[in-house]
């Protein structure tokens, strides 16, 4: 017996009716601690405006905060203020490409992009990677010029102040969007805030070496940004490695163990084996077999599998699609699946460990 099931076959963001599993409160990324209530929130449309409103904030605000440090690197003639502006013009670029993947994402899935366009986030996640290595290469770049050239700038008072807004503005821009980066599952605009945070701390190594020049001591102005370079590299290598591992599907290690025991809280399920589960852009995709009664009528099989995949929408943060495999349980050591072994076998594709 075997029961698949479509995603449109069972629309989960039209409920109204009242659950008592565990009042659907639950914590099931480690970074969500609010409950999920079933029947009020589509993921992919919240999150795709939500997205769409930190891009749209955060690309005003950094080309204003660029714009006054360009202008007023412009009189000082401070190579460090000029050099800070130029990372926060690199993060308005990288804030214009989550936009346009936003909005490439929320395009409805066709007969050729059949899962839809929700990767063109994680495509953005590496544009945003490869921008933040070129703000680390023209940093030292930069800092290396100004420690053999050793000309001071002049308007420190002004430029310090220019570098002051670049602080405060990218630290502000960078926790509003790693808020609702992680609030949508969107690791891309988490990348993205860390990229404002590091332009952050790009703005204060200017600062710092401004005053420095102030108090006669220029060479610290290059000395702080090669310091900040070497951090630059270190943020660079962690998101990095967390674009990659979405890119390649990983999950949180405990996603799969909550989906199986949530799975085998509901009656009728004797086993929950091969889950599968992996992000598309913010919304997550699960797809498994359950072990059922062999005796048991289309219609009942159905509608157990059918309260499973009701059950994740509940428990599972992110979930937008559940494909579920109805098999009935071996009790004689029977195979069921003894058809398709040479398949299998000639395909040599790795199943998930039962």
């Amino acid at each position: 017996m075997h029961d698949h099931h479509d995603h449109d076959e069972h629309d989960h963001t039209t409920h109204t009716h009242d659950h008592n599993h565990d009042e659907h409160t639950h914590d099931t990324e480690g970074v969500h601690g609010h409950g999920h209530v079933h029947g009020t929130v589509n993921a992919d449309l919240y999150g795709n405006k939500a997205g769409l409103r930190a891009v749209q904030i955060s690309t005003a605000g950094m080309l204003l905060v660029a714009l006054i440090q360009f202008g007023i690197a412009a009189i000082g003639g401070s190579a460090g203020l000029f050099a800070d502006a130029l990372h926060n013009l690199g993060d308005v670029l990288t804030t214009v490409a989550l936009w346009i993947a936003f909005i490439v994402s929320s395009r409805a899935a066709n007969q050729r992009y059949t899962y839809g366009y929700h990767r063109g986030e994680d495509l953005a996640g590496i544009f945003i990677v490869l921008v933040i290595i070129a703000s680390a290469v023209a940093s030292a770049v930069e800092s290396i010029q100004k420690l053999a050239s050793g000309v001071a700038p002049t308007h420190l008072v002004l430029s310090m102040a220019a570098a002051l807004v670049g602080v405060a503005g990218n630290e502000l821009l960078a926790q509003y969007k790693i808020s609702v980066g992680k609030r949508i599952n969107s690791v891309p605009l988490i990348a993205d805030g860390q990229h404002s945070r590091i332009d952050g701390l790009t703005s204060l190594a200017a600062f710092i070496g401004l005053v420095f020049a102030a108090f006669g001591l220029p060479i610290a102005d290059p000395i702080a940004g090669i310091v900040i370079t070497i951090v630059i590299v270190t943020v660079v290598y962690s998101t990095t490695r967390s674009v990659l591992q979405r890119l390649l599907d990983a999950v949180d290690a405990r996603i799969v163990p909550r989906i199986i025991a949530s799975s085998s809280s509901v009656s009728g399920v004797e086993k929950v084996c091969e889950v599968r589960a992996r992000w598309v852009g913010h919304t997550l995709h699960i797809a498994m077999n359950i072990e059922v009664d062999p005796e048991l009528t289309l219609v009942k099989a159905h509608a157990i599998a059918e309260e499973v995949r009701h059950r994740l929408f509940h428990d599972i943060e992110g979930a937008s699609d559940v494909i579920i495999h109805t098999d009935p349980v071996c009790n004689d050591g029977e195979d069921y699946h003894e058809m398709m072994a040479h398949h299998v076998q000639e395909a040599q594709r790795p199943l998930v460990q039962r």
